[in-house]
């Protein structure tokens, strides 16, 4: 029979909240710390399936690797993993999709970084190409203030050598978390704050947003192209009034789209779907 392994390396609300959602539906699983063991001794053999939930993208992306090399079927998979964790990357799929997104750069010297911002234009937005919670970014107004940033990057290392140049979105104070499961989406939230950045993790406050059936079709394109089981996309709204996807999130964190605020139990669909996959009797469409 197969097993059912949650894997983390801290104990967040979210994982409280998968570990509840189990026991109480009778789902066997397992928690295991990561942290507290190492690789071979890490348990999972072919037709088991594992939950990554380290916090670390890197540490999430290389333990579904190793995983996967011994049959185990991840959520993700370590292609989707490694797809969102990179900005370029992500952005790259989404172009070749055609599906709309802020226009963007990349550079690769702070001599490319000016000739990204002719393109682009004032104001606009560095952001590291790994990365979460809205650390890192930069909103850039000037010349003088991208080559500051830019040149202070190069000094940082070889995750800092590449800068990813996004061009800056009014947001009329939101952006939209809409979150995927099996390929269809199940909640949308709208995250507001005075700050240009509205991550919930940085203060943005959460409320429940109608999914409209453009909102619903775009969400589709996004996971034809990328793929996955689980899935968080951040929306923009266009000056339109349409929608465009600012980033895709293969591991997401859930709980300020999770039960009263959106009436979705979304650790326990995670759970239910997680553990379908254990039977053949679930996945995604894309």
């Amino acid at each position: 029979m197969a097993r059912f392994f949650i894997f983390y390396t801290r104990l967040r609300t979210e994982e409280k909240l998968l570990f509840k959602a189990a026991e109480e539906r009778g789902i066997p699983f397992s928690a295991v710390n990561v942290s507290d063991g190492m690789w071979p001794d890490i348990p999972g053999a072919s037709g088991d399936v594992a939950l990554c939930r380290c916090v670390s993208q890197t540490q999430n992306s290389a333990l579904a690797v190793l995983l996967e090399a011994r049959g185990v079927l991840t959520v993700n998979s370590s292609e989707v993993m490694a797809l969102c964790a990179d900005k370029i990357v992500t952005a790259a799929k989404l172009d070749a999709a055609g599906i709309p997104q802020p226009e963007y750069a990349v550079a690769f010297s702070p001599e490319g970084a000016i000739e990204g911002a002719k393109r682009l234009g004032y104001p606009l937005v560095i952001k590291p190409a790994t990365g979460s919670w809205g650390r890192l970014l930069a909103k850039i107004n000037d010349r003088d203030a991208l080559e500051a940033v830019a040149e202070h990057k190069a000094h940082m290392g070889a995750a800092h050598s590449v800068l990813f140049m996004q061009q800056y979105v009014e947001k009329k104070g939101f952006d939209l978390r809409a979150t995927l499961l099996g390929g269809e989406p199940i909640t949308v939230i709208k995250r507001c704050s005075e700050h240009w950045i509205t991550n919930t993790a940085r203060g943005a406050t959460p409320e429940k947003y109608p999914l409209s059936p453009e909102i619903k079709a775009l969400l589709g394109r996004v996971q034809n192209a990328i793929g996955g089981e689980v899935l968080a996309v951040d929306l923009f709204e266009t000056p339109e009034g349409g929608w465009m996807v600012n980033e895709v999130n293969g591991q997401p964190e859930f709980r300020s789209s999770d039960g009263e605020l959106t009436g979705v139990d979304i650790a326990g669909r995670l759970v239910e779907h997680v553990w379908s996959l254990a039977s053949g009797t679930g996945g995604t469409k894309g």
